[in-house]
């Protein structure tokens, strides 16, 4: 199914529905249907494989079986089991989590902003 290939590499490389739909310039309802169609138009395959980074090819030829059952083995052989959009060196953990992780340190960023606005306005805690 397309749609769960779409999802299975849109989470791998840890982005939301919502940011997805945003490349697309569509709605967060749209995109999560798209995530549940069996077939998809050419062109709207390569508008999401561009929002993903990734080839419309490697979108199809996806299999989260081979590409999990390879995650941790960086030494072996790949062909045909992930997608080259993705890498050898995205398989690790760490590698999944770094966009999460900047995410997060923005998140932060942003909340000792607002925590400095209200102790501007109100003082100390």
């Amino acid at each position: 199914m397309i749609g769960n290939k779409i999802k299975n590499i849109r989470e791998l490389k840890n982005l939301t529905q919502e940011y997805v739909a945003e490349k697309l310039d569509i709605s967060q309802a749209a995109y999560s249907k798209i995530e549940r169609e069996t077939k998809i138009s050419d062109e709207k395959l390569a508008q999401i494989a561009d929002a993903l980074e990734v080839k419309p090819e490697d979108i199809l030829a996806f299999d989260s079986q081979k590409y999990f059952n390879n995650v941790g083995n960086v030494e072996g052989d790949f062909s045909g089991s992930i997608i080259v959009g993705i890498g050898i060196e995205e398989l690790g953990m760490k590698k999944l989590y770094e966009d999460k992780i900047l995410l997060l340190e923005e998140l932060m960023k942003q909340k000792d902003k607002e925590l400095e606005k209200y102790r501007l306005k109100y003082g100390e805690l």
